[in-house]
């Protein structure tokens, strides 16, 4: 068996394991959006507190997931991405068999916050990893088949949640977890991390670097800005889609779990089409453009055009399903394709997590607004905002389509 051949395999794995390691994270991290209602309704909550009371359990989870992000991007640069992967698959899985026993409002918001912890870490090491072993003009569709097939985690979560209890749902998600770590032994570690490691010359993890100076944040804080309307998508338009849809925009009940479904095979289809997009133009600018313009669009669509019926309306929040997924995936290796390898896993773990972050103000900013006015209003306003910024992130943001990834912040110039 030649070199070659054995390199091209270990790739392969390693895009393999990775993509289920984020098919478990999905699954997982949208499963609470998926059986919100149900659980809601089985722990006493009345339907006038549903959606105050989902939003409090999905910030305390997403509150988890800033924390989180922090210490796993850090400890993938110090200490290596494959041990990291190990820790946050172990810790997430255990938060979600604890979820399957939770008896009160308080318990669940304290066990997502330590689920969404333990699921900051995932994807960005995993991506990291991905990107480090790939070749410059490939790893960009490797990235979009991980997202693509990660993604399609949440469909299996609408499944089991159809089929079972809620808390068995929570029991399958931590066992899938737990016997994805017999997987991982597997997979190697990168070689740019050991080069990285071994050289001694910069710091590796230092997450306050970005900070250190204007350009390293300007650059930092324009590669969360592309990612913004990504979770006020799935956290509003898709996992609240039957309150919104009950103000008119549906003329007929949407089940708040089968929209969070179909927006993420929407997100599953449009990873892989917005990843070869990408690979076909050369640029991620041009694709993120192309999948933004989009997302507005259909955000339009979803505010304004008043009365449709169920079928069109999941229809929609397909389409925007396929925008949201092409901008994420992008989004991801875009953000592995910042920085230096010493602090490459930092900023493509905090990054998407300070994104899912972004939950809190947009959850705060439409309750306000909500006060003062009414729904719909607040979240088409907060919807343009968000939009507005990505455009800005987009536009300011510097191209890293075939960009060399093999250096350390502090070593080069960029």
């Amino acid at each position: 068996m030649s070199s070659s051949t054995t390199s091209s395999k270990s790739i392969n794995l390693i895009i393999l394991v990775a993509a289920l390691g984020y098919f478990v994270d999905i699954y997982d991290l949208i499963l609470f959006g998926i059986v919100k209602d149900p659980s809601l309704r089985d722990l006493g909550v009345l339907q006038e507190d549903m959606f105050s009371t989902g939003s409090y359990l999905l910030n305390m989870q997403m509150a988890g997931m800033l924390i989180g992000g922090i210490i796993w991007g850090v400890l993938g640069d110090k200490r290596g991405r494959l041990s990291t992967l190990f820790l946050t698959i172990l810790l997430y899985s255990l938060a979600n068999i604890a979820n399957g026993f939770v008896q009160t409002i308080p318990q669940y918001a304290w066990v997502r916050l330590i689920a969404g912890i333990g699921l900051a870490g995932e994807l960005g090491v995993g991506i990291t990893l991905v990107s480090e072993v790939m070749s410059k003009e490939k790893r960009g569709m490797g990235a979009s088949i991980v997202s693509g097939i990660g993604i399609a985690g949440a469909v299996l979560g609408f499944l089991i949640a159809d089929w079972f209890d809620w808390r068995i749902a929570y029991f399958v998600g931590g066992a899938l977890g737990l016997f994805l770590l017999i997987l991982r032994v597997s997979v190697y570690e990168s070689e740019m991390f050991h080069k990285s490691k071994k050289s001694g010359e910069v710091v590796r993890g230092d997450f306050l670097s970005l900070f250190k100076t204007s350009a390293q944040f300007y650059k930092y804080l324009l590669t969360i800005l592309v990612g913004v309307p990504v979770w006020f998508t799935i956290s509003q338009l898709a996992i609240h889609a039957g309150e919104y849809a009950a103000l008119g925009i549906s003329a007929e009940p949407i089940s708040s779990g089968k929209a969070v479904t179909f927006h993420y095979i929407g997100a599953s289809v449009g990873s892989l089409l917005f990843g070869y997009l990408s690979q076909s133009l050369q640029s991620r600018k041009k694709a993120l453009y192309i999948a933004l313009t989009s997302l507005v669009f259909f955000m339009l669509v979803y505010f304004f055009n008043s009365g449709m019926t169920s079928g069109f309306f999941y229809a929609l929040i397909t389409a925007m399903g396929l925008s949201m997924g092409g901008m994420w995936a992008i989004f991801m290796v875009k953000s592995s394709e910042q920085f230096g390898t010493n602090i490459r896993a930092t900023v493509t773990t905090t990054a998407p997590n300070f994104v899912r972050g972004m939950v809190l103000p947009i959850s705060w900013m439409i309750g306000w607004m909500s006060g003062i006015s009414n729904l719909w209003t607040a979240g088409l306003v907060t919807g343009l905002i968000c939009m507005v910024l990505s455009f800005i992130g987009i536009h300011y943001s510097k191209e890293t389509y075939g960009k060399d990834l093999d250096y350390s912040e502090g070593s080069k110039l960029l």
